[in-house]
């Protein structure tokens, strides 16, 4: 009877123990790490090819999400009153929203404006160099050479939150760059013979990506709202007369319109997700599509 209520004692007594050390490694693992939070998924494949393992990344938009109707989480702002700093892209709406909830819960909150130095688009439609409208195109990560400037502010960044580990932050940041040389190169020769040719879309996502390689984007919604006929039929002649030959789509944003649209252009209907993680994958992917043409 003594003996099994000394093993009873004992196996208890290890429970605990190893309880405790499993509570501890849980505490140390969540709490080793301090936390930047951005506003998309690219910025957080970027971040983290320059932090590596130095920090926890979040992100405020989940993929698949909707910018233009994102209402953050309770989750999304705890995240971000717990980080260290807040990236954010530049010129969308429901960033500013959002640091206004958070700055009063976390006044030391460090802020970072990843678009610093890019030369901004005015308006959603992009021909070339020609720029429409006095509204700024908020979709400054959808070019390669930007992302450049995107990744030197988060380097920057970093350095001023731990200048401790920027020699470990600097070789990670000139792997990046050769990555991103590398990208904007095979891009630049894949898309050089179609130089001046157009593509549609329904939401105006790939202003900057069409800058960058001399490309027409026609948005069958400039403003990302279901067009008037008149409208509609007019930017659906102008594709016609441009002998358009691919529609980019973004199937959990973009309008049935742009479907029923491509009935008279009747160009190939490609899926993209600009709000990717896998952004440089992304990018080749929209490029391979218009060389299909």
């Amino acid at each position: 009877m003594k003996r099994s209520i000394f093993k009873y004692i004992i196996t208890s007594l290890l429970t605990v123990a190893a309880l405790g050390l499993f509570l501890r490694s849980c505490t140390s693992a969540s709490t080793s790490k301090p936390t930047i939070t951005v506003s998309i998924q690219p910025q957080k494949y970027m971040l983290e090819k320059i932090v590596g393992d130095k920090w926890e990344i979040k992100c405020l938009l989940s993929n698949g999400a909707n910018p233009e109707s994102y209402d953050p989480s309770l989750t999304h702002l705890l995240n971000l009153e717990n980080s260290k700093a807040y990236f954010r892209i530049g010129n969308v709406a429901f960033e500013s929203a959002i640091i206004n909830k958070v700055q009063n819960n976390n006044p030391g909150l460090k802020l970072f404006d990843n678009s610093e130095g890019i030369s901004l688009i005015r308006g959603t439609h992009s021909h070339g160099d020609v720029e429409h409208s006095t509204d700024i195109d908020p979709h400054t990560w959808t070019s390669v050479k930007n992302a450049k400037t995107i990744a030197a502010n988060m380097y920057k960044a970093v350095v001023a939150l731990d200048p401790e580990n920027k020699p470990y932050y600097s070789r990670n940041f000139k792997d990046f760059l050769n990555s991103l040389d590398s990208l904007d190169r095979e891009i630049s020769q894949q898309l050089q013979p179609y130089r001046g040719s157009a593509f549609v879309v329904w939401h105006p996502s790939l202003s900057y990506f069409a800058r960058d390689y001399g490309l027409e984007q026609i948005s069958l919604s400039p403003e990302g709202k279901e067009a008037s006929v008149k409208m509609m039929q007019s930017t659906i002649d102008k594709a016609i007369d441009r002998d358009v030959k691919t529609l980019f789509f973004q199937k959990d944003i973009d309008s049935r319109q742009a479907q029923v649209a491509n009935e008279q252009i009747k160009a190939e209907i490609i899926n993209i997700n600009p709000l990717n993680y896998e952004w440089d994958k992304e990018m080749k992917s929209i490029a391979d599509a218009i060389s299909r043409q």
